[in-house]
C-alpha cells in the first residue's frame, strides 16, 4: 500500500498544480508584456513552418496556439514556449511529401504519445548523456537545412523532387525565370535587411513584422507579381480525433519514433538552455515531455503539427520578462486574436517574405564564436561536431544524434583508456637479496574491455620473476572484462609457478573480482594484503624458500584478508 501511494504521488508531479500560478500575482504584468511581445515574433515563424514543412501556413498557426496552450500549462519550466520548429519542420517534410497529408493528424498523436510515455517513464534526465560537440553539430546541420529549403521560394519556383535539402535546391535553381526572379529575391533581401537593422536600432523592435508590413504592402501597392500565403480560416478548425486503418498505422510507426526522439531532444535542450539564462526557477524534465506529448497529441486533434519547445521564441520570452507560464498562454491567445480578426491580411504575405525570415533564423541558430570554439577545442571534438552536421544534412536527424553519440563516446572510451596504466615500480626502502625476482604492478586509472588487454601484454609476458604483487589501490574504475582479464592472467602466472598478490583492492572492486573468479585464482586466501609492506615482506619470504630449497608456503603471520 506504501508502495502504491509513493507511486501515486510521484506520477501527480507530472501534472499542474497551483504552485505553477503562485507568482502570477506579482509578475502578471511583465508576462503580459513578454507574452505579446512572443506572439508578434511568433507569428511569421509558425506561418513560415507551416508553409516550408508542406503542412501550409494555418497549421503551423494552429499548432502555435494549440501546442502553445497545451505546453505551457502541463510542461516542466515555466518559461518554454511551444510551437512549430525549423528542426520538426526538417523531419515532417519528407513525410508529408512521400505519405501525404492526410496523414499528419494520425503521426501527430501517435508521436504525442510516445513522448508522454516517455515522460511517465522517467526518461527525463537522458538528455544530459549527449555531449555539447553533437547539440551543436545537430543545431548547425538544422540550420543549414532550413536555410536550403527556402531557396527556392526565394527564387520563386517550386522545391526539387529529391528528399536531400541541398539536391532540392539544386534542382530548383534549374527551373527559375531569370528574368523575373528579381521580385522574390528583392522580398527576401528586403526582409534579411530590415531583419537586420531593426535589432541594431533598438533591441525591441520586431524586426520581423515590421519586414513583413514593408514588403506586403509594397508589393500590394506596386502590383509585383508575387505568389502569397492565400486564404486562411478565420477560426479554428473544430477538433476531430484522426482515424486510420491498422496498415497505413504500420507504416506510421517508425515515423512517429523519430518524430517523438526529435520533439524530446529539441524540447529538453531549449528548456535546459532557458533554465541556464534564466532565473526562474528549475524544471522538471519528466514533465517537460509529458507536456509537449500532450501538446503535439492536442494539436493534432486540432489539424495541426508536431510541437517542441522553441530556444528562440522562449528566449524572447525570457529577454521580455517573462517570468511564469502566464507568459506562453498570453503568446497564443495573441495568435488566437490574429486568426479571428486578421486572417486576410495575413493571407496576403508574400511567400518570399517567409523564405527570407527563415533564412535570417537559420543564420541566427549557430553561432560562428561556438563554431570556432569547438573546432579549436580539441580534435575528437571538432570530428564528433563536424561528423554530426554533416550526416545531419545528408542523411537524418536521428542518425546524426546517435552517430554523433556513438562517435563521442568512442573517443571518450579511448581518452579513458589513455588514461589507464599499467606501471612496473621499484621495491621502496631497502633491498634485500632476491628482490630482482619480485615485481611490483600498479594499476591506475580504469581497466575496462577497452584496455584489459594491455595488462595481460604488460605482465604476462614478464620473465625470471617468482612473485608478483598487483597494487589496484589506484584503480578507480573496473568493469567485469577487467576483472576476467586479471583472472586469467593470474591463472597464467601461478600455472607458471609465479605467485600472484594482491594489495589494496578497493571494497567497491571486492565484490566484482569475487564473483569473477580473481580471489579464486590466488593460491590462498591470505595472499590479499591492505599494505604495501606487508606484501612485499610475505613476497620476501617466498624468495627466501626458494632460495633455500624448501617448498614456498603461502602462511604468514603478516597477511590479512
Amino acid at each position: 500500500m506504501t508502495r502504491l501511494i509513493a507511486s501515486i504521488r510521484t506520477v501527480t508531479t507530472l501534472f499542474p498544480s497551483w504552485r505553477d500560478y503562485q507568482q502570477v500575482p506579482k509578475t502578471w504584468r511583465q508576462d503580459l508584456l513578454a507574452g505579446v511581445t512572443v506572439g508578434i515574433v511568433a507569428l511569421p515563424l509558425a506561418l513560415a513552418f507551416g508553409v516550408t514543412s508542406g503542412a501550409g501556413a494555418e497549421s503551423g498557426l494552429i499548432t502555435a496556439i494549440i501546442a502553445g496552450i497545451v505546453a505551457a500549462v502541463f510542461g516542466g519550466s515555466n518559461i518554454q514556449v511551444s510551437g512549430p520548429t525549423g528542426a520538426m519542420v526538417v523531419v515532417l517534410g519528407p513525410i508529408v511529401a512521400t505519405q501525404g497529408l492526410g496523414v499528419l493528424a494520425v503521426v501527430c498523436v501517435l508521436a504525442g504519445l510516445i513522448v508522454v510515455l516517455a515522460g511517465l517513464l522517467r526518461l527525463g534526465r537522458t538528455i544530459t548523456y549527449i555531449p555539447w560537440p553533437v547539440i551543436e553539430g545537430f543545431t548547425l546541420g538544422i540550420a543549414t537545412i532550413i536555410f536550403l529549403q527556402q531557396v527556392p521560394a526565394a527564387v520563386g519556383v517550386a522545391a526539387g523532387e529529391s528528399s536531400n535539402a541541398f539536391l532540392a535546391a539544386v534542382q530548383s535553381l534549374e527551373t527559375v525565370d531569370w528574368l523575373h526572379v528579381w521580385v522574390p529575391v528583392l522580398v527576401v533581401a528586403v526582409v534579411v535587411i530590415v531583419m537586420v537593422v531593426a535589432p541594431r536600432i533598438h533591441h525591441a523592435l520586431p524586426g520581423s513584422i515590421i519586414a513583413i508590413v514593408i514588403v506586403t504592402l509594397g508589393a500590394g501597392l506596386t502590383g509585383l507579381p508575387v505568389e502569397t500565403i492565400g486564404t486562411l480560416p478565420d477560426t479554428l478548425p473544430a477538433p476531430i480525433l484522426p482515424s486510420t486503418d491498422w496498415a497505413t498505422l504500420a507504416t506510421l510507426v517508425g515515423p512517429a519514433f523519430t518524430i517523438a526522439a526529435l520533439a524530446a531532444i529539441e524540447s529538453l535542450l531549449s528548456v535546459r538552455v532557458a533554465a541556464s539564462i534564466s532565473n526562474t526557477g528549475a524544471y522538471d524534465a519528466d514533465r517537460e515531455l509529458v507536456g509537449q506529448g500532450l501538446a503535439s497529441v492536442a494539436s493534432g486533434i486540432f489539424g495541426g503539427m508536431p510541437a517542441t519547445g522553441a530556444i528562440a521564441r522562449t528566449a524572447v520570452n525570457i529577454r521580455a520578462g517573462g517570468r511564469t507560464r502566464l507568459s506562453a498562454v498570453v503568446h497564443s491567445i495573441v495568435l488566437l486574436i490574429v486568426v479571428y480578426v486578421a486572417s486576410g491580411v495575413v493571407g496576403s504575405i508574400p511567400l518570399a517574405a517567409l523564405s527570407g525570415i527563415l533564412m535570417v533564423t537559420a543564420t541566427r541558430m549557430f553561432s560562428i564564436a561556438t563554431v570556432k570554439t569547438i573546432i579549436g577545442s580539441t580534435k575528437s571534438d571538432a570530428i564528433v561536431f563536424i561528423v554530426t552536421a554533416l550526416i545531419t544534412v545528408s542523411v537524418d536527424l536521428i542518425y546524426a544524434v546517435g552517430i554523433g553519440i556513438a562517435v563521442a563516446a568512442f573517443f571518450a572510451l579511448r581518452s579513458l583508456a589513455n588514461s589507464a596504466g599499467v606501471h612496473r615500480e621499484e621495491i621502496p626502502h631497502t633491498d634485500e637479496p632476491g628482490d630482482e625476482h619480485i615485481a611490483v604492478f600498479r594499476l591506475d586509472g580504469a581497466l575496462f574491455f577497452g584496455v584489459a588487454e594491455r595488462l595481460m601484454t604488460r605482465v604476462g609476458k614478464i620473465e625470471d620473476v617468482n612473485v608478483v604483487i598487483l597494487r589496484m589501490s589506484q584503480l578507480q574504475i573496473l568493469d567485469a572484462t577487467g576483472a576476467q582479464v586479471i583472472t586469467e592472467l593470474m591463472q597464467g602466472l601461478e600455472r607458471r609457478g609465479i605467485t600472484v598478490l594482491i594489495k589494496g583492492i578497493r571494497p567497491q572492486h571486492l565484490r566484482l573480482a569475487t564473483k569473477v573468479g580473481v580471489i579464486s585464482s590466488l593460491r590462498h586466501e591470505n595472499h590479499l594484503f591492505e599494505t604495501l609492506d606487508e606484501a612485499i615482506e610475505h613476497a620476501r619470504s617466498h624468495i627466501r624458500r626458494a632460495r633455500s630449497g624448501n617448498e614456498p608456503s603461502s602462511q604468514s603471520p603478516t597477511t590479512r584478508y
